[in-house]
């Protein structure tokens, strides 16, 4: 029997993990360093914390969600979606809750992974035959090294450490950034705070966030009527073609998407509108769907500050042009170290290479999936499988059943390892591609310090389902 190891149980984890077993295969184990399933839904749990993406899309087509009680969901809808999947799917049992893989070895015959227990410490050895990473690009929080930092007497905490127990009521608020998580943190807590400061580095570009609530006369049809549901994932569909074709350089497209965004600050910006047009292409960071940003920055206690900031103090912060802003509590919306795929988790492939030296010039997978000189490794949501405009979990389902094929293929044949000159070619193919797209146009979360893009994938979505329809046993050795 194939003994299969997964790492992380995420949307990821949770696609590849029911499929394998619909495919056959019993023999899955399921590490999780957490208490529970629920990837970046679990670790993220700031006010406004919701979907950017429709739900209808947002979800798995084999386990469509009728009871969605708005097309952009909240953070708990989401994850106890994400939960009900993991019962429904039977994979309780495969699960290894509060479990970390510190590292991982092929020793020429299986994968030997050293685990850690989060409870106790104690490291434990165990062998599979294939290793299937599933960690995500957005599971480490980056909090910049600003001077003084440790000299703030309030609370400082990154959107991703968000504790449920922080109350915002009557408190000065510093938000650092102006990302997605501050786009939806920002808005969810001016009621409630006394004044609210927004430092911004660069203005994000938006599109409004046509949201709309789902009754129970819909949710009712949703049940008795399933093709209602797949008609409206088609209509969510065409409607990121739209934006896919503009990130990726239809000029018809783009023109008609960036005016939905000039028209967005024409009509709520108002007078804040020159300090948050952005002055880099629109998609070279990602776009933000909201609805109440701008408006909420208008609001007489909340504060947009564009100067850099030079000094965190034991007050508050510090700005380049010599004002202060006193805060009570710092929150740090400043993202995620993307660009550093599976750290921490140590890997060494056959003769001993380590795939930390491998990516050291930057992260490559053939398909964002295998990489040269690591047989039977298959990673989910790998290099350059990111969307700038569509659902990512379309990308997990498109991986995930190239992964049960190449599992087969190991069960069938022995081990399987991408031959190093497809692996460069295909490397090629995307770095000249993405070399000519928006996303080179400015510092992001897409991009290493040398400028190298290595989350996002430079096509449609189509594109990619197309490419992983098939394994094709040629491209391995």
């Amino acid at each position: 029997m194939t003994r299969i190891a997964m790492v992380g149980a995420g949307f990821g984890g949770i696609a590849v993990a029911h499929l394998l077993r619909r495919a056959g295969f019993g023999d899955v184990t399921i590490y999780e360093r957490a208490a529970e399933v629920g990837g970046v839904w679990r670790d993220n749990t700031y006010p406004g914390c919701a979907c950017d993406i429709p739900a209808p899309l947002y979800s798995y087509s084999f386990a469509l969600n009728p009871d969605w009680s708005q097309r952009f969901p909240p953070h708990d809808e989401i994850l106890r979606y994400l939960r009900t999947c993991a019962d429904d799917f039977g994979l309780r049992p495969h699960l290894r809750l509060g479990t970390a893989v510190a590292a991982a070895a092929w020793t020429g015959t299986a994968w030997r992974l050293t685990l850690a227990d989060q409870a106790t410490g104690l490291r434990s050895t165990a062998e599979y035959d294939i290793l299937i990473p599933a960690t995500g690009q957005l599971t480490r929080p980056v909090v910049p090294a600003l001077p003084g930092a440790e000299d703030f007497a309030g609370l400082a905490v990154h959107t991703a450490a968000w504790d449920p127990a922080i109350d915002v009521t009557g408190r000065r608020v510093g938000v650092i950034g102006t990302g997605a998580s501050a786009v939806q943190l920002v808005p969810a807590i001016a009621d409630r705070a006394a004044a609210v400061t927004v430092f911004q580095r660069s203005a994000p570009w938006t599109l409004p966030k046509p949201n709309r609530r789902y009754g129970r006369v819909r949710r009712a049809l949703n049940r008795r009527v399933p093709p209602l549901m797949r008609a409206a994932r088609a209509g969510t569909w065409l409607l990121t073609v739209v934006t896919g074709r503009a990130m990726t350089g239809r000029p018809i497209a783009r023109r008609f998407v960036r005016a939905l965004s000039d028209a967005q600050r024409l009509l709520q910006a108002r007078r804040l509108r020159p300090r948050v047009t952005p002055d880099y292409a629109m998609g070279c960071k990602r776009v933000l769907f909201t609805g109440d940003w701008y408006r909420t920055l208008r609001r007489a206690h909340v504060d947009l500050v564009t100067h850099d900031i030079v000094q965190v103090t034991s007050a508050g912060v510090r700005t380049a042009d010599g004002s202060a802003y006193d805060c009570d509590l710092l929150v740090y919306a400043t993202g995620f170290a993307a660009t550093e795929f599976l750290t921490p988790l140590a890997v060494t492939g056959r003769d001993g290479r380590r795939l930390d030296e491998e990516w050291r010039d930057g992260a490559y997978a053939h398909l964002g999936i295998t990489v040269p000189g690591f047989p039977n490794l298959f990673l989910m949501y790998g290099p350059n499988t990111n969307t700038g405009n569509t659902s990512v979990v379309y990308f997990h389902e498109s991986q995930a059943r190239y992964i049960v094929q190449a599992v087969r293929a190991v069960a069938e044949s022995g081990p399987l390892e991408v031959r190093a000159d497809v692996a460069a070619a295909f490397d090629a193919e995307m770095q000249r591609r993405l070399g000519g797209s928006v996303w080179t146009g400015c510092t992001s979360w897409y991009r290493t310090a040398t400028g190298r893009v290595v989350t996002n994938w430079p096509g449609m979505a189509s594109e990619y389902r197309a490419r992983t329809a098939r394994l094709s046993r040629t491209d391995y050795r």
